[in-house]
């Protein structure tokens, strides 16, 4: 719980208060390697907060092929926030990637906290932005850059993931084939 409490701190301020009320509201929940958050689907119910492991946001595309759009790791929110805000089925699966412990808030809790604490809508609000900042900065390069750049990249950016997700995983996150980042991987090193 400390560590969602640094991480929302970081994005504004609360009193013992209401750190209590955010605490008494969260919920651990431990995934197991390839268990899924949420499901294409299926309407989004929790936000959660990553305490361990990595997961993956992933979806198919109109030829069956897996495609991981990104990785997240501990000290980050995970959500399908188009889904759980508007109560729509989601189109993509949050998946446990290592097994992972991950505190959760029910949709309802959540609202709870929005009701209750003056000034948590601000601090979720700057927590989604930063979000979708990272999120655009991970996506963009992938478009104009080679293979090897784009590996490379990969590793300055995210040095404790590449280690941790398996080689298929990463190389459709990277938009290329298993066989041609084994053979990036083999030429670097």
């Amino acid at each position: 719980m400390k560590a969602f409490i640094d991480y929302i701190l970081k994005f504004g301020n609360l009193n013992h208060h209401q750190i209590d009320l955010i605490s008494s509201k969260a919920t651990e929940l431990s995934l197991s390697k390839d268990a899924y958050f949420s499901e294409a689907g299926k309407i989004a119910r929790q936000v959660g907060f990553i305490v361990a492991g990595v997961l993956r946001v992933c979806y198919y595309n109109n030829k069956g092929e897996e495609i991981t759009k990104y990785f997240i790791e501990e000290n980050n929110l995970v959500v399908d926030l188009e889904s759980f805000d508007n109560q729509i089925p989601s189109s993509s699966y949050v998946q446990a990637v290592t097994d992972c412990t991950v505190l959760t808030f029910s949709r309802h809790d959540w609202q709870d906290l929005l009701n209750t604490i003056v000034g948590w809508d601000a601090i979720v609000h700057k927590i989604i932005s930063k979000a979708l900042l990272q999120k655009v900065d991970r996506r963009s390069p992938l478009v104009s850059e080679d293979a090897t750049t784009r590996y490379l990249s990969f590793l300055e950016k995210f040095p404790t993931i590449a280690n941790r997700v398996p080689l298929s995983y990463l190389a459709s996150y990277l938009g290329i084939t298993q066989s041609s980042l084994s053979r990036i991987r083999k030429n670097i090193r």
